[in-house]
């Protein structure tokens, strides 16, 4: 599996409380323990948690669907998830799953428990909520993004008018659920038209490490294009609003040496730009 893409979940000073509580969760392991950012691995799978204080919040936009196998793995995870979060949809039977439920957690992650299919090797999908002014564009955000990364492509698609009744308010030609991959990493997404009251947020990042400068200004200029906002370090929101961090491996290289004075250099360079250069990352290194 990939860990070139990975979810970035932005806390507010309980960062280290929540990495323990999803390793343990999920058997899981913490693979990097800093102050600001702790890396975890669950199933295999990359997570950072950046816990940099009270400017984002996370919600439900962005969730993350665990494809279970058993009806007793869905019950083990859900269990300690549901404990002192909050509820969006009861665990039990529905007409796509046996045994599903949808919570939002005590540390405010959403959670879709999900008795059904892996998609390969991945058992944690991040699932994107096409809501406000992006519903109806779930279908052209799939075919954006697999347009712009290598290794893409858009799987299955089931629209509200496949078999779903008019009770459910939603546009017939609009995503229900649908399958896609960036560069081997798979995602799902869905349209809503329900007056959520929140929409994508800095508070959950896709990060994207990068091998090269080329790489880099490749994702940084098509995801900033057509109404997309460079932000900092590394930072950019696309047309819809979603958050990534374009970051190059090579900075972290840089940043993670043996010479802290050098790597405390490569920090404060980056901390001024925009789009990460890498040139000028080794040219502070250098100086």
């Amino acid at each position: 599996m990939t860990n070139q893409i990975f979810p970035c979940l932005w806390f507010n000073g309980n960062g280290r409380e929540a990495a323990q509580f999803y390793t343990e969760t999920f058997c899981g392991s913490i693979t990097a323990d800093t102050p600001v950012v702790v890396n975890i691995e669950l199933f295999g799978q990359k997570m950072m948690i950046l816990d940099a204080g009270p400017q984002f919040e996370k919600n439900a936009s962005v969730s993350f669907m665990v494809l279970c196998e058993t009806e007793e793995a869905v019950i083990r995870y859900w269990e300690p998830l549901a404990e002192c979060g909050i509820v969006l949809m009861e665990l039990g039977e529905y007409p796509w799953s046996k045994k599903y439920g949808w919570v939002r957690d005590r540390y405010g992650v959403t959670w879709q428990v999900y008795l059904g299919e892996k998609q390969g090797d991945q058992k944690i999908v991040p699932t994107l909520m096409f809501i406000h002014q992006n519903n109806g564009k779930a279908m052209g955000a799939m075919e954006y993004y697999t347009g712009i990364f290598p290794d893409s492509r858009i799987g299955g698609v089931l629209k509200y008018g496949d078999g779903i009744g008019n009770e459910t308010h939603e546009v017939p030609d609009h995503v229900q659920h649908a399958h896609f991959e960036l560069d081997g990493y798979s995602f799902f997404c869905m349209d809503s038209s329900y007056d959520h009251k929140f929409n994508f947020s800095e508070g959950i990042s896709l990060v994207v490490m990068t091998d090269d400068q080329q790489e880099t200004d490749h994702l940084w200029s098509n995801l900033t294009a057509d109404g997309g906002r460079e932000s900092m370090c590394g930072w950019l929101k696309d047309k819809f609003g979603l958050s990534w961090q374009i970051v190059p491996k090579r900075l972290l290289e840089l940043m993670n040496g043996s010479d802290r004075e050098k790597g405390q250099k490569v920090a404060e360079a980056m901390m001024q730009m925009q789009k990460i250069v890498i040139a000028d990352l080794e040219a502070a290194y250098n100086s």
